[in-house]
């Protein structure tokens, strides 16, 4: 009504990659087919759209290794799950799975265990071992 600070305004520079109840790219389908080839039964989990990132899908493989990719829309789920055959879960009613916690963590550990031997190995040859 009134615009006491003299600025115009304007729409939110935010705008959602695609229209609302669009499905799934072909891209992101074929790079979903071809993960789940070769890892025996996967679970697809679907996360919620929020202000950044829009609605997608986790795969979950039997040894916790997964793949995350945009589905666009509800729409997508749908697609999704005659795509892959799989089923598919609602991430904020089941949660995710132990193993792909676990794998998250081991993969954690690993890579800051890698950090180490790095920063270990320069101390050891003279140089900075805080330096990047």
């Amino acid at each position: 009504m009134f615009n006491i600070f003299g600025r115009s305004r304007r729409s939110s520079s935010l705008r959602p990659p695609r229209a609302p109840g669009d499905t799934i790219r072909k891209a992101d389908a074929d790079r979903l087919v071809a993960w789940c080839r070769g890892r025996g039964p996967v679970e697809a989990f679907v996360e919620p759209e929020t202000m950044l990132n829009e609605m997608s899908v986790v795969l979950v493989a039997p040894d916790g290794e997964f793949t995350r990719r945009p589905i666009g829309g509800p729409k997508g789920i749908d697609a999704v799950s005659k795509l892959l055959g799989v089923p598919v879960w609602d991430v904020e009613e089941t949660g995710y799975p132990q193993r792909m916690r676990e794998r998250i963590e081991r993969d954690r550990i690993l890579r800051k265990r890698a950090e180490q031997r790095e920063r270990r190995a320069r101390f050891e040859r003279g140089e900075d071992p805080g330096a990047p």
